[in-house]
């Protein structure tokens, strides 16, 4: 299995809390992160590996926020993801926002 650290691109999933995102990541990846019908599930980053079209891609799964001023250590997380701030990560080369179709109005505020 390749590593994250092989991968060749890497793309962040973000989005409000509750929408899919870690189940989304574990389609993608085959990894079996804990899910839950619930906000709160993923208060860490989690880091895959998709093979597509012969490149490994990284894909990183990031608390849920509902905006990138954090409110809490979480929100945070994503935000420090997303902007580069982690040591030994780079921002993302991409950004996969993940949305409730059933309230697009405050799940698109991210954009």
């Amino acid at each position: 299995m390749p590593t994250a650290e092989q991968a060749s691109y890497s793309i962040a999933l973000i989005g409000n809390p509750n929408t899919g995102k870690s189940t989304l990541f574990n389609a993608l990846c085959g990894l079996r992160q804990r899910v839950g019908n619930y906000p709160g599930v993923t208060v860490e980053k989690k880091v895959g590996v998709l093979e597509c079209e012969g490149r490994r891609l990284q894909v990183v799964d990031l608390p849920g926020t509902y905006s990138l001023a954090p409110h809490s250590p979480d929100e945070m997380v994503a935000v420090d993801v997303l902007l580069g701030r982690k040591p030994n990560q780079p921002a993302p080369d991409a950004v996969l926002l993940i949305v409730d179709a059933s309230n697009l109005e405050r799940n698109l505020y991210l954009l």
